[in-house]
C-alpha cells in the first residue's frame, strides 16, 4: 500500500546493535544523508534483535554511546523505542509506529547490501514496502540486482529506482541503491581488540567520547579482568 505523501524528502532509519556505535555506522549514516538530502537520519539501537546473538553490551550502555557519538553529526538523530519496547525489535513495529506518528511523511530504511538479500527472512518482511522506501547501500563489487532470486527479485523489479527525487513522491514503496565511500570497520573486530587490552588498535574507528565511555564502564574488557 502506498499512501499519499506531501513532497518531502524522507525521513531515514537505520536500526543495528550498535555494540559498539563506531564511525562506520556513523558516516554511512552521514554519507546517505548527504547524498539524498535527507533532513534527518535516525540510528535505532535494537534492544532484542532477532536476527543475531544478543549483543555484548547492555542496552542502556549502547544507547548511551549512540547517543555520545551524535554529538558531531548535527543530521543524525536517536530514536530509543526498540529498546524501551519490550520483546524482539522487529523492525516493521518500528516502522509501524513511525507511520503512525508521521501519517504522510516519506520514509525510508536504510540497510546493508547483505542485510537486504535476507530480506524475506525478516518478519513480515512484504509489508517493510507499505511503510517506507529502502535504500539499500552497495557493496563494492555487488551486483546487487544479479545477486536476488525470488521471491526478492520480483520486488526488485517492481520497485527499484534510480531517481532520489521518486522517494519525495511517496510515503514508500520504493528501492533506492545507494554508494558510499566503504569503511572497514567492524563492531566485532573493535570489541575483540578491547577484549585483548589493546585499545591503541581502535583509536580512531569510534568518537573518543565513545572509546572514554566504554573505559569507564568497564565495556568489553579483557576477560581476565571480569569479575
Amino acid at each position: 500500500m502506498r499512501r499519499q505523501a506531501l513532497a518531502q524528502r524522507p525521513v531515514a532509519v537505520l536500526g543495528g546493535t550498535f555494540d559498539p556505535v563506531h564511525y562506520g555506522h556513523l558516516e554511512l549514516a552521514r554519507e546517505v544523508g548527504t547524498a539524498l538530502q535527507l533532513p534527518e537520519v535516525l540510528l535505532v539501537p535494537a534492544g532484542d534483535p532477532p536476527h543475531r546473538a544478543a549483543p555484548v553490551a547492555p542496552a542502556l550502555h549502547r544507547l548511551a554511546m549512540v547517543e555520545l557519538a551524535l554529538a558531531d553529526y548535527p543530521g543524525l538523530g536517536l530514536d530509543a523505542r526498540e529498546i524501551a519496547r519490550p520483546g524482539r525489535s522487529y523492525t516493521i513495529v518500528t516502522l509501524e509506529e513511525l507511520r503512525g506518528e508521521r501519517p504522510f511523511q516519506p520514509l525510508a530504511l536504510i540497510v546493508g547490501a547483505d542485510a537486504f538479500l535476507g530480506l524475506p527472512s525478516w518478519h513480515r518482511w512484504r509489508e517493510l514496502f507499505e511503510l517506507a522506501h529502502l535504500i539499500v547501500v552497495a557493496r563494492p563489487g555487488l551486483d546487487l540486482a544479479a545477486a536476488l532470486e525470488a521471491p526478492l527479485a520480483t520486488e526488485w523489479q517492481q520497485r527499484v529506482t534510480t531517481e532520489p527525487r521518486d522517494l519525495e513522491k511517496l510515503a514508500g514503496g520504493a528501492i533506492y541503491e545507494q554508494l558510499i565511500t566503504p569503511h572497514a570497520i567492524s563492531a566485532s573486530g573493535i570489541r575483540a581488540a578491547l577484549a585483548r587490552g589493546d585499545v591503541a588498535q581502535v583509536r580512531g574507528l569510534l568518537p573518543p567520547a565513545v572509546l572514554a565511555y566504554i573505559g569507564r564502564n568497564h565495556l568489553y574488557r579483557p576477560s581476565s579482568d571480569a569479575s
